[in-house]
């Protein structure tokens, strides 16, 4: 009786890269109020113990804004903005300081959770609070007086990194002591960005109530560089009111991303605060499920290097083992490895083809060509035939061929058609193989 791989298990697999990468990584999670207040806030901290377990540091950050707004509204209090900044009285400190105090605790109560029949069963976490941000007034803009709304002068990174390499999560709040010894509101996002620019950390993670970045037509917008995510941001600062109250995780996660990618933050993240295991799915899976700010595209065409052998097996071996590909050995690879290109994703490879010049005759084979079955939707096989063009042309080369037993009606729709034995270089001749009875195809190059 065969049995047949759950999903589980291949999802299992699937994340095992991932999770391999991860491992050691530095992570700054910036967690808003409106995250706390949302039912599905417990699964959010279900999934960060589950990083934490698999050797993830991480530094949480977390706002207060509508927290603080509820206890000015209770005690019939009212608080002026300049800027979309809070303009922080004394009472207002007073207040804002109960909120904040009051998350924290709460905070730390969800990640010391160890219930049985729990995500977080068996788990003993540590988390470490403290004077780690030294801050200092805003002081006067434009005539008005910020009072105890404040700005960052320092942050204790030795320190943050001692808690960090003993196993605990170090958590932060939007209130920080300044040397003279009086309390000062921050912005929670600055406090995020500035912690995982000066940690050098690997990711900064953001939730807002939606999947992501949606763009016109109701998706999420899977990746944006700094320069394309700034744009998003103008057009979302015009539409929305800047009210610090009023102003959407989205709006606040692209200022920070922005800022941490240009100082040389490689990923940020913005998934749903609503969704149940959104976290878990952005960072362990092929495509994510929010979006993400990078330093360049994740997704690159290149030359093979010796390191992508064991990529470029795992990907061709399933398509051998089916006949679709002639099976290739590690050391037929490692010979052949500078006639490959890759298409790279996130470190994985998924996707590749071969190309064997015959300069005598001006031709050259395309072969080995396989993409990751998770990404056959897009046009990445026209990627890789594109690259091959190009890189035939600069050779000189007028045409590409191929010889394929089970992709004849890809290759005829990018504008290859069908040829003989007689046509193949001669060499190339001698080695067809008639028991195979492979299709050739030919495409020009020009």
């Amino acid at each position: 009786m065969k049995i047949r791989s759950t999903a589980l298990v291949k999802g299992f697999r699937q994340s095992a890269p991932y999770v391999n990468a991860h491992r050691g990584s530095t992570m700054v999670v910036m967690l808003g109020g409106e995250a706390v207040a949302d039912s599905n806030f417990t699964n959010i901290i279900s999934d960060l113990a589950l990083l934490h377990s698999l050797g993830v540091k991480i530094v949480l950050v977390h706002g207060a804004r509508p927290q603080i707004n509820t206890i000015v509204e209770q005690n019939q209090h009212s608080t002026a903005y300049h800027k979309g900044i809070r303009v922080t009285d004394e009472r207002t400190l007073s207040l804002v300081m109960q909120a904040a105090g009051q998350l924290q605790l709460a905070i730390t109560a969800q990640l010391s959770m160890s219930l049985r029949n729990t995500p977080m069963a068996g788990t003993q976490l540590n988390v470490v609070s403290g004077n780690f941000v030294i801050s200092q007034p805003l002081g006067v803009d434009d005539g008005v007086d910020y009072c105890h709304s404040g700005k960052i002068r320092r942050i204790d990174i030795e320190g943050i990194n001692r808690s960090l390499d003993q196993g605990s999560i170090v958590l932060l709040g939007p209130i920080a002591s300044s040397v003279t010894g009086e309390s000062f509101n921050l912005l929670s996002e600055e406090v995020a960005t500035q912690v995982a620019i000066r940690l050098k950390a690997d990711k900064l993670i953001g939730f807002c109530s939606e999947q992501g970045i949606i763009n016109p037509s109701g998706n999420v917008i899977a990746e944006l560089v700094p320069k394309e995510a700034e744009d998003i941001l103008q057009k979302l600062e015009l539409d929305n009111d800047l009210a610090s109250d009023n102003a959407s995780g989205s709006l606040r996660f692209l200022r920070a991303a922005i800022t941490a990618c240009r100082a040389g933050v490689p990923r940020s993240h913005l998934v749903s605060y609503k969704v149940d295991g959104a976290l878990i799915q952005e960072l362990f899976s092929l495509d994510g499920i929010g979006t993400q700010v990078v330093r360049a595209i994740s997704e690159q065409v290149r030359n093979a290097k010796i390191d992508d052998i064991g990529g470029i097996l795992e990907l061709i071996r399933p398509l051998e083992e089916q006949g679709v590909l002639v099976r290739r050995s590690r050391e037929q690879l490692e010979q052949e490895i500078h006639q490959f290109t890759i298409i790279e994703k996130d470190n994985l490879i998924i996707g590749c083809a071969a190309l064997y010049p015959y300069l005598e005759e001006r031709m050259a084979e395309m072969a080995c060509v396989a993409i990751h079955p998770e990404y056959r939707d897009g046009n990445r096989g026209l990627q890789l035939l594109n690259y091959m063009k190009a890189e035939s042309r600069a050779r000189s080369i007028d045409q590409i061929f191929v010889l394929t037993t089970h992709s004849l009606h890809w290759f005829r729709e990018h504008g290859f058609h069908e040829v003989d034995v007689d046509s193949l270089p001669s060499h190339k001749q001698n080695l067809y193989n008639y028991q195979r009875n492979s299709k050739i195809l030919a495409v020009s190059c020009r």
